[in-house]
């Protein structure tokens, strides 16, 4: 359900209100082109090939610690619309959960993500002034290792399984 802010309507987080997104942790992470406008490549039997914004998107994602260093990227794939990949948060001295504690928001998985999409958006409107990502993107907390596993093979064959993905533009129920 939408609650009114401001006399405006938000929509609720799609974040686990029970997790502290900031705390050591796997975190699955699918962020998507507006519209899923096909412009990071396209896949050519089975395999993706790069436009030049997907390897903007790439090469941010593997520049990810350099603006993170708590951060270490994991299984990454590029798909013509949207990324998946994984995000290792692993800070040497983790600060505690505390709830309703205001802490900086500087250091967990949103701030990652919008720092990764900025970073990608800033170089990619050179080549294509109008490029932009959905204002969200989906997340899913890795708990264990049957998880982690199965999500990682879903990465790896993705562009394999491409015409079958929910984020194909000819994609039917």
């Amino acid at each position: 359900m939408s609650e009114l802010f401001r006399n405006k309507y938000r929509i609720p987080s799609a974040r686990a209100s029970w997790w502290d997104y900031g705390q050591n942790g796997l975190y699955f992470v699918t962020i998507c082109t507006h519209e899923r406008e096909c412009c990071l490549g396209e896949i050519i039997a089975g395999e993706m090939i790069l436009s030049d914004i997907g390897k903007i998107a790439y090469d941010c994602w593997v520049e990810i610690p350099e603006h993170f260093p708590f951060v270490k990227p994991d299984a990454f794939v590029v798909m013509p619309n949207h990324v998946h990949g994984i995000v290792i948060i692993d800070k040497e001295d983790p600060t505690p959960f505390v709830e309703n504690e205001f802490r900086p928001q500087s250091q967990n998985l949103s701030s990652i993500i919008r720092g990764y999409k900025t970073g990608v958006s800033v170089k990619a409107r050179r080549i294509n002034p109008d490029f932009k990502w959905q204002t969200r993107y989906h997340d899913h907390i890795i708990r264990n290792d049957n998880s982690y596993a199965k999500i990682v093979n879903y990465i790896e064959n993705n562009p394999i399984l491409w015409i079958k993905d929910k984020f194909h533009p000819d994609f039917i129920l």
